[in-house]
């Protein structure tokens, strides 16, 4: 009797940890990443032997970039702004009057945004190759939207795709050392160019201007 007590119990305790780490499993998969992050700290500070670990997996996560996503979803951000958007934006505000043509440009500028401040992010972590494939993805997504007819909010800020294109070459360029920008520079003309020949001239403004700063 005594050992069937006790098989029991152990029983009821194997099935009680599988029920627990089917309720964690579940609960991972539904963390908002905020949360998923706080679980990686905590696990972190209590594991410290996989921080090396991590952070390789992290490098690897952040430096690989798929150009052509970047330039879809650039251009798919910029082109679906319509003039709901806009309307929501421009005329009469509590601060004054927004001409239609600033609220374009803004809303334009929020929509490219978190990818210039992915760029960014990248170059301050040392991943320049993950920077440049963001900045040209961006500089390819932009272009793609300027050759698109639809009647959206580009209407309004015709010269936004190559101006904020121009743009993001600068802050790439920038994040470098004066020493480096010519090979940087040749480099990303290099790529770009035969992608976007209408902005070839710009481009070797831009590059050429950036070593000179």
């Amino acid at each position: 009797m005594m050992s069937t007590n006790k098989s029991r119990k152990k029983g009821t305790a194997t099935t009680a940890a599988r029920n627990g780490m089917t309720v964690a499993s579940g609960v991972l998969n539904r963390l908002a990443p905020g949360e998923v992050a706080s679980v990686l700290r905590i696990l972190l500070d209590r594991h410290p032997n996989l921080t090396r670990e991590a952070q390789e997996i992290a490098a690897e996560l952040v430096s690989s970039v798929p150009v052509g996503d970047i330039a879809d979803d650039v251009c798919a951000r910029v082109t679906r702004l319509d003039m709901d958007d806009l309307h929501g934006r421009a005329g009469k505000r509590s601060g004054g009057y927004v001409e239609p043509a600033q609220a374009a440009q803004d809303l334009l500028e929020e929509a490219v945004a978190g990818h210039l401040d992915d760029m960014k992010r990248r170059m301050d972590l040392g991943l320049y190759e993950g920077a440049e494939s963001v900045c040209a993805g961006i500089v390819l997504g932009l272009f793609h939207a300027s050759r698109q007819k639809s009647g959206g909010m580009l209407e309004w800020a015709p010269d936004f795709p190559a101006e904020h294109a121009g743009y993001a070459i600068e802050e790439y360029l920038a994040g470098y050392p004066k020493s480096k920008r010519r090979g940087v520079g040749d480099r990303l003309s290099a790529a770009l160019v035969a992608s976007v020949s209408e902005w070839s001239d710009m481009i070797f403004r831009i590059t050429k201007r950036s070593r000179q700063r």
